[in-house]
């Protein structure tokens, strides 16, 4: 344990991170791509097929990882598979990219397997959320390459999200102004952005799934939010299990000490049946302004981030400016080199 603490501190304090971000290459039609299951397993055939016409549909050629279809309990496979895969996709030279086929539990196993110098030898794409947060906030802490919070290849792809992907991904300019897509209905907006505490802040852009952030808390890959632009999202939690994750990041500091932070949509998000313990609640907006509300930072909340159809692809590393009054996301940075 010593020994690999040891290892990790020498290594990050020799990253470019801190300095600069290492860009991935953009794709381009015809780039064949690496998919993987770092987290729950997908062998229903129809999946496998769904994501096959993915990447298809994008232009791409599919790589599957040769542990693609391996079960172990409700993990794709066994650790050393499952990194195996990883490994293999930033080895090989002709896969220009790595996507993961979806997330659900299970990605915090590899952290402590995942060889962090092969990634920054090959810096390529990577991509995806939820469960997938873990192994950003990993592989940008041990290696500053910038990695992409965005759709899983099984998720929706609505055009708005097809959109965001492709500039993300394909192009080498500043994503620039990000916000919610156009709503037909302005009186009940479908994606409802609120301002919590006003104002602007500029920094690096980092964050990801709320259940994730606060897992990984007190281990060598937890998130770094000091002086940073920090974005939150999470799905299916009730209001009370919001609070306790909030709250333990702000016990643990990492609220106070960022820039500013949004707080992306949260599907599913409500209080379930009755429980004898609870005789009242509060909603996740009462929650936000009770914890969110009282730092002395912008924050805003309702971006299309995580588990919403419509949906962002946001690099992890960039710099952001957050604008709390306009509730929009201005990233600065190419995140992709040619």
């Amino acid at each position: 344990m010593h020994r690999r603490a040891f290892f990790f501190s020498s290594l990050a304090a020799s990253l470019p991170a801190a300095a600069s971000p290492l860009r991935p290459k953009a794709l381009k039609p015809g780039d064949a791509v690496g998919l993987i299951t770092p987290s729950t397993f997908v062998s229903d055939p129809d999946r496998i097929a769904l994501a096959e016409r993915t990447l298809r549909y994008f232009n791409l050629k599919p790589v599957f990882g040769r542990n693609v279809r391996k079960q172990e309990g409700y993990v794709g496979g066994s650790v050393a598979d499952r990194t195996a895969d990883l490994h293999d996709m930033f080895r090989n030279p002709d896969v220009k990219a790595v996507f993961c086929i979806r997330g659900g539990f299970g990605s915090a196993h590899l952290l402590d397997s995942i060889d962090y110098e092969l990634i920054a030898r090959n810096p390529k794409i990577f991509l995806g959320y939820s469960d997938i947060t873990a192994m950003h906030l990993a592989i940008h802490r041990r290696t500053g390459l910038i990695t992409f919070h965005g759709p899983v290849v099984l998720s929706r792809y609505t055009s708005y999200t097809q959109e965001h992907f492709r500039r993300a991904l394909f192009e080498t300019k500043p994503l620039g102004v990000l916000g919610n897509p156009p709503d037909s209905d302005p009186l009940r907006p479908a994606h409802a952005i609120r301002t919590i505490r006003p104002g602007r802040a500029r920094g690096s852009l980092t964050g990801g799934n709320l259940t994730l952030i606060s897992t990984t808390l007190g281990t060598p890959y937890e998130i770094d939010t000091k002086g940073k632009i920090v974005f939150i999202e999470d799905v299916d939690e009730q209001p009370y299990s919001i609070d306790r994750m909030l709250t333990h990041l702000k016990l643990a500091g990492k609220l106070d000490q960022a820039a500013g932070i949004v707080f992306g949509e949260c599907a599913d998000c409500r209080p379930r049946d009755f429980k004898p313990s609870f005789n009242s609640t509060f909603s996740v907006g009462e929650i936000l302004d009770r914890i969110l509300g009282k730092l002395s930072i912008p924050v805003f909340s309702g971006l299309t981030i995580g588990h919403t159809e419509d949906q962002l692809t946001l690099p992890l590393g960039v710099t952001a400016t957050l604008d709390a009054d306009k509730g929009q996301l201005i990233l600065e940075d190419p995140a992709t080199i040619a």
